[in-house]
């Protein structure tokens, strides 16, 4: 070997290499990842060069993994463009260790997250975490050129001699560190090769087998894609889970580049809607598991892959900068999956309704983070009517929801929160004809406020059902007669004083109303105002939910229990047991709120106990 060059990099301060592993790279297997994307580079750049009329007969592309156990050599080859002695010490030394002392001093610091890469070449450096000493045997294309080798031992020295390499192209050639020797292994290369390299357009091969897919699906056209093309590239991104609802595929090319593929999974329990699943790509080569800053919070649900080569990356490739490019790309994800969304709710409702209890959460979320993704969703927001059958759920939009109730609810929106244990409210107003909604879900009671809000000047108010009466819901016909002409009490008045003397409880406001209907003696109303701002609060302080002190007691005067205990007590003769009764119609109210603490159940349990007792010992 004939050396044609020795030399050292002059920097005026330490090591860089130290700092290249310290500061640059947080995650060592990242190194394969920059050695095959190089590799495939060189190949993208004879493949120019060939079309450009420089070369006649190309090789066919192809990158070779050689693992060597017992030399303890791991090596990238390539049949790419490869490199003359002059290209060696411009693009290896020069561009890696330019303006050296800048670099040091920048990427000491934490702004070591903040630099693009490619500005100072380091991606190949990378492979000095992993290893002791580093060889580049390469080849130029052009006519007349002759090998070359490169070799570090990661100090500022370096050698530059004649190789026996006799093809054009490169290889890079790792002597491993005795830490680092589990990248000797073929199981792991191929894993490494399936998680960051899996769709580099160029055949990947070790030991003689072609390891990586090359083909994304995003690249393809959607015309010459099926449904199953699809179902199966989301089986090999995510195995072992259930098939997604539907998809979007993203093909744009202006004002940047972003292709992609995003999928909307059916939510589970265990998934988290705060962590991203949506992998990232830069031109086919593994970024990340989740793009948390291409895409919008509120799409972290969805699942799939983006891919684009205007992603502004740090140098090493492990995060993104937040400008105005990657704001742009996400606005454009977002657009194009309000597009999906649309022309699902248009061309095939029944699936939409279908699949709405999954894809309503980030819509909701979406809607109230973006006013842009509000605009484009706003009109295929749909609510579930409450009462309607569980088999076949009736859906409203807002718009249509106000339309039909437009003469009895004047831009009154009435909703429900739990079906079940609010029926007897839902089923007071619904036998009035007053349409109820359902916002069951744990963004809803924040979604109805921000709905209120957007719509403030059109003047539409939502109310639960539990807030207040609607005039409707009362019988005025039903006058209370006045009993007491000392006191001038009304029968209402005094069934009032009844309850607040046996209930105790200062802030609880007492009403008898004649409801128009017989369904419950009595129900709890909670205003609206005061329950919205503790649910806030709650959220805000992550604690539980407190029930309400101030809340109203409605008594229903048509119901045939509460005229049997005010008779009972204008009798006097058994005073205990009209406390008791009062106490057990509160708490059956209580109960439709859920507001039950263990110490106030076991309250209940033996009123009710005692209540029965009594009734049955006076037959």
């Amino acid at each position: 070997m004939t050396m044609l060059e020795q030399g050292s990099i002059t920097i005026h301060t330490e090591n860089i290499f130290p700092i290249i592993k310290q500061s640059l790279y947080s995650d060592r297997e990242i190194f394969l990842r920059e050695l095959v994307s190089n590799a495939a580079d060189a190949i993208a750049k004879l493949k120019m060069a060939s079309f450009a009329g420089e070369l006649s007969d190309p090789p066919e592309p192809e990158i070779v993994i050689t693992l060597d156990k017992e030399a303890k050599t791991l090596a990238v080859a390539d049949n790419g463009i490869g490199m003359t002695a002059e290209e060696v010490k411009k693009y290896i030394n020069q561009v890696a260790f330019s303006s050296a002392e800048e670099f040091i001093h920048k990427y000491k610091g934490k702004e070591a997250e903040q630099a693009i890469i490619g500005h100072f070449g380091l991606g190949f450096y990378s492979s000095f975490m992993v290893s002791r000493r580093v060889e580049i045997d390469t080849l130029s294309y052009k006519p007349g050129s002759t090998a070359v080798n490169w070799a570090c031992d990661g100090t500022t020295a370096f050698t530059l001699s004649d190789s026996e390499r006799a093809s054009i192209g490169t290889t890079v050639t790792l002597h491993i560190a005795p830490d680092n020797e589990e990248y000797l292994e073929p199981s792991r290369i191929r894993e490494l090769i399936r998680k960051y390299c899996d769709f580099i357009p160029v055949p990947i091969k070790l030991n003689g087998e072609v390891i990586n897919k090359q083909k994304p699906l995003w690249r393809t056209s959607p015309s010459e894609l099926k449904d199953e093309d699809y179902l199966e590239f989301y089986r090999y991104l995510y195995p072992f889970q259930e098939d997604p609802h539907f998809w979007v595929h993203i093909n744009t090319d202006y004002p940047f580049i972003v292709q992609g593929i995003l999928y909307f999974p059916k939510l589970r329990p265990d998934i988290d809607p705060t962590k991203g699943q949506v992998k990232l790509f830069c031109n086919q080569v593994f970024v990340q598991d989740n793009c948390e800053e291409v895409i919008p919070k509120f799409l972290l649900p969805l699942r799939g892959a983006i891919d684009s080569p205007d992603i502004p990356l740090n140098v090493s490739r492990s995060f993104l900068q937040n400008d105005r490019t990657v704001r742009r790309i996400g606005d454009h994800v977002a657009k194009k999956v309000a597009d999906r969304l649309n022309e699902l709710y248009t061309e095939d409702y029944e699936k939409y309704v279908k699949v709405w209890p999954d894809i309503s959460l980030f819509m909701k979320f979406g809607a109230m983070n973006s006013d842009k993704f509000f605009a484009q969703i706003k009109d295929i927001l749909i609510f579930r009517l409450a009462g309607s059958p569980a088999d076949k759920p009736e859906y409203l939009t807002l718009q249509s929801y106000l339309e039909r109730t437009r003469e009895k609810q004047n831009k009154r929106v009435y909703y429900a929160t739990d079906e079940a244990a609010q029926s007897a409210y839902i089923d007071l107003h619904r036998s009035q004809g007053l349409e109820v909604l359902m916002l069951d879900s744990w963004i809803d009671s924040h979604f109805s406020s921000f709905l209120e809000r957007e719509y403030k000047e059109d003047g539409i108010q939502f109310k639960r059902v539990d807030s207040e009466l609607d005039e409707t819901l009362v019988d005025k016909d039903k006058a209370a007669e006045i009993v007491d002409p000392v006191s001038n009490k009304t029968r209402s008045e005094k069934l009032v004083d009844l309850f607040k003397q046996a209930l105790g409880k200062d802030k609880l406001q007492v009403k008898a109303e004649a409801l128009k209907s017989e369904s419950v003696p009595a129900m709890i109303l909670l205003p609206e105002a005061l329950r919205r701002l503790q649910e806030l609060n709650a959220m805000m302080q992550q604690k539980p939910l407190e029930f309400l002190e101030e809340h109203t007691l409605i008594l229903n005067t048509a119901h045939p229990l509460v005229q049997n205990l005010q008779a009972l007590a204008e009798e006097g003769r058994d005073p205990d047991l009209v406390t008791l009764i009062c106490n057990h119609i509160y708490d059956l109210a209580l109960i439709t709120q859920k507001s039950f603490d263990p110490a106030s159940a076991r309250a209940f349990v033996q009123r009710s106990n005692e209540v029965l007792t009594r009734l049955t010992r006076r037959q």
